[in-house]
């Protein structure tokens, strides 16, 4: 009896969600109903690009801006906008189609040994992943004078408490509340007073000061590898299953993920050109920089304000990822192994997903705390790591998109097929020829 209530539970939670949307839904089409439908559906898509804006995305941004300004990698952000919408869009449909998870799903169609490797690929990156949240959680809060081992812990804390709740809605909108800080990233932007003539013509010339060199290639993958990644499938189709939309929302959950990666991609640029107008003219070094430092180099020029507020937008993009990164490994595992997998779970009924949950989190914590880790080095090739990764994800995702079986009318389209495919193909030829330029370095003369 006891499993029987845990179930209904869950079962309850999740009906009592579906029938406010539903509720909705039924009165008339007025502007004011379709915004109160897209706020009660919102919440997966905008999360988990706004998670893609981790601390590690951060500090790759930045970087960027400062060692090339806005000449080529503004341009290329902007294009990283509907590559992560086209991509992320499939798992909406995927969720709402199937109520399956990504995890689930490979396990399902391709059988057992993908579906466990799709699993461990996932957790394995993601907890390289997490060590970097962490560093940049501690980083931010070091500008408020915290120091690093409170840091960690605290934001250990935190980041586990958060789904004490045990209600998928309640987390999603009080990470939600957490997310908003991303845009602390644009006020910094504009206090920079970039020039916007520069940044415009940046759109049309795609200058690449230095020409293309060995870094330059290093920076490229970085940078898509923080647009789009393997765990970003994994959140989205497991939020979209877990909040219980359907069919019926799909046209909300696409909107949902427009404006997440509209925020994602502004936000981005505006690191690009925040670092870029103020760090790239004065050819301040930052090659041996620490995600701490990056807050202190800008206070000089921007003053103790912008000091503070990149340090919050450090620390908000390591907590959200944290977040959204561990419930996507809680997910896959749960859905490959086949037990409860759900916040809308009691901690009783899901010890496996809450235990993988606290686990991603408590392992990350300990590795940034151990004397003389790589961090820095591991903060950026997380990103590279994260695209070398991508293909394979990314072919998975094709063929659960295309199967009639799953998907029935909600199948792929053409164009979102060619789309795809496209940034397939991109993707494994930044990867060669960076393979290529690592063994043979004077291949572009860097």
């Amino acid at each position: 009896m006891a499993v029987f209530r845990d179930v209904s539970r869950e079962v309850d939670l999740r009906r009592h969600d579906r029938e406010r949307i539903l509720g909705v839904r039924s009165r008339s089409r007025s502007p004011l109903q379709s915004l109160l439908l897209f706020l009660l559906v919102a919440g997966p898509g905008i999360l988990v690009m706004i998670g893609d804006n981790d601390a590690g995305g951060v500090i790759t941004y930045a970087t960027t801006g400062a060692r090339y300004g806005v000449g080529f990698f503004v341009p290329l952000l902007l294009l990283m906008i509907p590559v992560a919408y086209v991509v992320q869009e499939m798992t909406v449909r995927l969720g709402a189609v199937s109520q399956k998870g990504h995890a689930e799903l490979i396990f399902d169609r391709f059988g057992r040994f993908w579906g466990i490797f799709s699993m461990a690929d996932l957790v394995l990156g993601n907890c390289l992943t997490l060590v970097t949240e962490f560093i940049g959680m501690a980083a931010g809060l070091s500008v408020f004078g915290i120091g690093l081992r409170l840091a960690v812990v605290g934001s250990a804390f935190l980041v586990a408490t958060l789904v004490s709740v045990q209600r998928y809605v309640t987390a999603e909108r009080i990470t939600l509340i957490f997310a908003a800080l991303n845009l602390v990233f644009v006020p910094l932007a504009v206090l920079a007073h970039p020039a916007p003539g520069q940044v415009l013509s940046a759109l049309t010339r795609w200058n690449l000061p230095g020409g293309f060199t060995h870094a330059v290639l290093f920076l490229i993958i970085a940078n898509v590898g923080t647009t789009i990644a393997p765990w970003m499938l994994f959140y989205q189709q497991g939020a979209v299953v877990d909040k219980g939309l359907t069919p019926r929302d799909i046209r909300q959950g696409q909107q949902d993920t427009l404006v997440g990666s509209l925020v994602m991609g502004v936000v981005a640029v505006a690191i690009v050109v925040l670092t870029g107008t103020v760090l790239f003219p004065r050819h301040i070094g930052v090659g041996n920089l620490g995600q701490a430092q990056w807050a202190q180099t800008l206070a000089p020029y921007l003053g103790p304000l912008a000091e503070r507020l990149f340090g919050l937008g450090l620390f908000e993009a390591g907590l959200v990822a944290a977040i959204t990164i561990s419930l996507s490994s809680a997910w896959a595992v749960g859905e490959v192994s086949g037990r409860r997998h759900s916040l809308n779970a009691s901690l009783r009924q899901a010890p496996l997903f809450y235990g993988i949950y606290a686990g991603s989190i408590a392992v990350a914590a300990v590795v940034v705390l151990l004397p003389g880790a790589p961090l820095q080095l591991i903060t950026l090739t997380v990103q590279v790591i994260a695209t070398l990764l991508m293909p394979p994800a990314l072919l998975f995702l094709l063929l659960l998109a295309n199967d009639p079986d799953i998907m029935g009318e909600h199948r792929n389209r053409l164009g979102a097929n060619l789309f795809t495919g496209g940034i397939v193909a991109m993707i494994l030829m930044l990867s060669t020829l960076y393979a290529i330029v690592t063994v043979f370095p004077h291949v572009l003369g860097g």
